[in-house]
């Protein structure tokens, strides 16, 4: 049981490392807002974040109703990806900067990433 916490608290302190990293990069301004990825077991969550400013302009998660739920968690970052990217489009955000929090750039990540591309963010 050990073995198997000290392994848990191994990936998030990398991950939290991972993410320091990042946001040392990274800033989210008016013109180019940051596009934050937080990804739990479950659910996925993003936002589109004004760091000047300190404000939210657009968020999406899989908790909402709109999101297909029995589908793989794939398809349902997909959603979220698409759902957020017209969001932020409905609030005239065309480019921002993609803050991945500290996770690899793979699997639901990426999915959500592609699917706001897809649906016309540039980043």
């Amino acid at each position: 049981m050990k073995v198997i916490r000290k392994r848990t608290a191994q990936r998030a302190t990398a991950r939290r490392r991972r993410h320091r990293s990042v946001r040392r990069r990274l800033q989210g301004t008016p013109g180019r807002p940051r596009l934050v990825v937080y990804r739990s077991l479950k659910h996925i969550y993003a936002q589109v974040v004004d760091d000047e400013r300190g404000h939210t302009l657009a968020a999406a998660s899989s908790n909402e109703k709109t999101i297909g739920a029995g589908e793989d968690r794939g398809a349902i970052s997909k959603q979220v990806g698409e759902l957020v990217a017209e969001r932020a489009i409905e609030v005239g955000v065309k480019a921002i900067c993609f803050d991945r929090n500290g996770y690899l750039y793979h699997g639901r990540v990426r999915a959500l990433a592609d699917a706001a591309r897809e649906k016309g963010l540039e980043f």
